[in-house]
Order: C-alpha cells, then sequence, then structure tokens
C-alpha cells in the first residue's frame, strides 16, 4: 500500500443526489444510506471525473495510503453490478427507484355534482413504461435501456400534446430534459453514457417549436457521435397547440 491521490466524500455535506455515481466510470461510488460512499480504493483511479458533478462540493481528491487502483477489478466490478431492482434508487431517494411499469387503465373521476357524467368514462391509459424519466436521474444502465427505442423529450412536450402518451410515447423508455434551462453539456455526457453502456437501438428526439428547444436535438446528436455507435436520430418539432409540424431524420 502507497500513498496517491483518491476520492475523499464528506459525509456533512452530501445530500444523497446521486449525480456523482453515473460520473464514475469505474464504479467506484454507490449511494449507501442514503450518502455517496466509495466502494473499495481499487476502484478509484483518483483522477476526479466525479469531482465536477457534486452540487454540494462534498467531493475532494487527497493523498493517503490507498491500494493500487486496478484497472481489470474495476472493469471486473462493473460489468458484474446487477441491474438496479426496483427497491433501489437513482439518487438515494425513494422517488426515484428504478421501476418498469405497465399501462394500466385508470378510471375518470366521478363529475362533480351537477356536471356532466361524460367524464365517468374510463380515462385513456397511461403508456408510462420506466420510472424515473428526468434524464439526470437515470442511471446509463438501466435496465429499460436494452434493446429500446429511447424517447427524448422537451419538459413542456406533453403538455402541449394531447395525444403523446398514444401517438409517440407507448412501447419507448421515456427520457425527458429542457436544453434552455438545464446544462446540455451534462446531458451530453449523460446520453452518451446511455448510449455506450445500453444496446438502444434507435433514438427519437422530440421538442417544442420555439428555437431554444432544437438545443434538445443538438445534444442527442453530439452523444450520437462521442459513443461511437451508429444508432439512428429521429426529430419530431411539435407546434404551441400539440400538432406534430415536422417528423423525419
Amino acid at each position: 500500500m502507497a500513498k496517491r491521490k483518491i476520492v475523499q466524500i464528506d459525509e456533512t455535506k452530501c445530500d444523497g443526489c446521486g449525480v456523482c455515481v453515473p460520473s464514475c466510470a469505474e464504479g467506484a461510488i454507490r449511494i449507501v444510506d442514503g450518502k455517496a460512499k466509495l466502494v473499495a480504493d481499487v476502484y478509484c483511479d483518483g483522477l476526479g471525473a466525479c469531482l465536477g458533478e457534486c452540487p454540494q462540493g462534498a467531493i475532494t481528491i487527497i493523498e493517503r495510503d490507498a491500494e493500487a487502483f486496478d484497472e481489470e477489478a474495476a472493469r471486473r466490478h462493473v460489468s458484474q453490478q446487477a441491474a438496479p431492482s426496483a427497491d433501489q434508487t437513482a439518487c438515494g431517494c425513494p422517488g426515484s427507484a428504478l421501476r418498469v411499469l405497465q399501462p394500466t387503465m385508470q378510471q375518470a373521476p366521478a363529475p362533480p355534482a351537477g356536471g356532466s357524467s361524460d367524464g365517468a368514462a374510463a380515462a385513456a391509459p397511461s403508456a408510462l413504461g420506466n420510472w424515473p424519466v428526468q434524464l439526470r436521474l437515470v442511471p446509463p444502465n438501466a435496465p429499460f435501456l436494452n434493446d429500446a427505442d429511447l424517447l427524448l423529450a422537451a419538459d413542456c412536450v406533453p403538455f402541449a400534446m394531447a395525444d403523446f402518451h398514444g401517438r409517440l410515447l407507448r412501447g419507448r423508455p421515456l427520457v425527458i430534459g429542457c436544453p434552455k434551462l438545464d446544462d446540455a453539456q451534462f446531458y451530453v455526457e449523460k446520453l452518451t453514457a446511455m448510449l455506450r453502456l445500453s444496446s438502444i437501438r434507435s433514438l427519437t428526439v422530440v421538442h417544442m417549436e420555439v428555437p431554444c428547444c432544437t438545443g434538445l436535438v443538438r445534444i442527442a446528436r453530439a452523444a450520437v457521435e462521442a459513443s461511437g455507435k451508429q444508432v439512428p436520430v429521429e426529430e419530431v418539432t411539435i407546434s404551441l397547440r400539440g400538432e406534430v409540424l415536422d417528423a423525419g431524420p
């Protein structure tokens, strides 16, 4: 054992958000009891790819006595990690637990007194097949990404498009984000990791007609290029009134 650079996590600052976890390609960090933990010294290369991802500044690089980094052991560790189960979380938060959902028929609530009875009919079923959906929270190796036709949607699309579930979502795992308000470079890196680690067959990007929203397409294309994979990208543009204006490669 010799002195070398290695990650140190300040648990007093860590809030368990888990943003650091997917940034570590060696799988050296895991959320345990709501806090980020270094799994084993041999998995940490000490390069600090996770530092810039921590919003709380809880991760630093220090020098201490530690076992040497073992690249082969880290590779085996990553490949042997089981796919997260439904009760495991992407970020230490129960609301972000990975789930594979089955579409269900939900009954509409009873109409108010004196109102129309039309609402008593069965509502259209939800086509959502995975949770979470926020791109920041979805692990790159989430099981629902395997052999998937991934749908990447701007946050506003489902609010504008009344038939979003039936026309675009059904049969596809979903991730969402806002190219204007969120960290675009982080999204490029996250999508790149998804494409590298999961066998995604195609990527459909659906965005609003406003100019800033087309940034989602640039994010997707940059990720595909960085991944080195030949993944087709289809673009769908939605109007402010929820109409499909354009759909194509």
